[in-house]
């Protein structure tokens, strides 16, 4: 092979490879954003200390009060769980956190 057909060679392979790396990338975001629904009722303390704004302290009376039984709901969350309102709710629910796989929807104030 003469010099410029190694050159288009290599860059015919280094294309396939960037293009191999970009599907790759692509795939891992969107698995990592499916992987962002977490359900607060089957979180484990590690699940829910890694949402952002949790913190060990409020994990831990989440799952307190879940031994008490599943939250039906974002307004029983708040209700059973103190320091989770409306803000934190919302916080939670933009970073995938659900109750009964339900996003957490601020009812407008009248």
């Amino acid at each position: 092979m003469n010099t410029l057909s190694n050159i288009l060679c290599v860059g015919s392979v280094l294309n396939t490879c960037q293009r191999g790396m970009r599907l790759g990338l692509l795939a891992l975001l969107f698995v990592s954003r499916s992987a962002l629904a977490l359900d607060i009722n089957q979180a484990t303390e590690a699940e829910l200390d890694s949402v952002k704004g949790m913190g060990p302290t409020l994990s831990a009376k989440v799952l307190k009060a879940r031994t008490q039984g599943p939250f039906k709901d974002w307004n029983d969350l708040m209700q059973r769980v103190s320091g989770i309102r409306q803000n934190k709710a919302t916080q939670f629910s933009e970073q995938g956190l659900t109750v009964n796989s339900q996003k957490f929807s601020a009812k407008p104030e009248m």
